[in-house]
């Protein structure tokens, strides 16, 4: 199956019945906790992501939710806090977030369909897409200021260095 034959079944398509398909075309585990929700995990290259993604039917919003499952700890909160910005600059879309009731980041990003926009299968793989991309990208960065004692700049730049070629 390609993305090419989902469709929606009706004009007015709540997102998530899309993303079901997507989730089952690439074998994502999904959880469907009810209409507004939809719950994916998957297994990147550092380690597995949970992805929460919710309809706003009123404003017509896809919000999504990727979490690496990285937590801060309280005495390197300071040092996340910069790294965010330097990483944020770098993307196209979404961002990343420190939730502050628990130090956990996360990263964010949004589709907004308002004014009878339908959300088409390539939007929602997508959006799931640069979300594990931006996810398997920078998640080292956090480990280096969290666990190795860099600063963000050198966090940061140890994860823009892209290889060419193989050996």
């Amino acid at each position: 199956m390609s993305l090419h034959t989902i469709e929606p079944e009706y004009v007015d398509a709540n997102p998530l019945d899309l993303l079901e398909q997507v989730a089952d075309m690439h074998n994502w585990p999904f959880d469907r906790s009810h209409e507004q929700e939809l719950n994916l995990s998957i297994s990147g290259e550092w380690r597995d992501y949970h992805i929460s993604l919710n309809w706003r039917e009123d404003i017509g919003g896809l919000h999504m939710a990727c979490l690496p499952d990285v937590r801060v700890p309280p005495e390197k909160i300071p040092a996340v806090l910069k790294l965010l910005p330097f990483i944020n600059e770098h993307l196209w879309s979404g961002h990343f977030d420190l939730w502050s009731e628990d130090g956990t980041i996360m990263f964010r990003d949004s589709l907004l369909l308002s004014g009878g926009a339908t959300a088409t299968p390539e939007q929602c793989d997508q959006l799931v897409n640069l979300a594990m991309e931006a996810c398997e990208r920078y998640y080292p960065a956090f480990q280096y200021v969290i666990w190795a004692g860099k600063t963000p700049e050198e966090a940061v730049a140890a994860c823009m260095f892209d290889t060419q070629g193989s050996a």
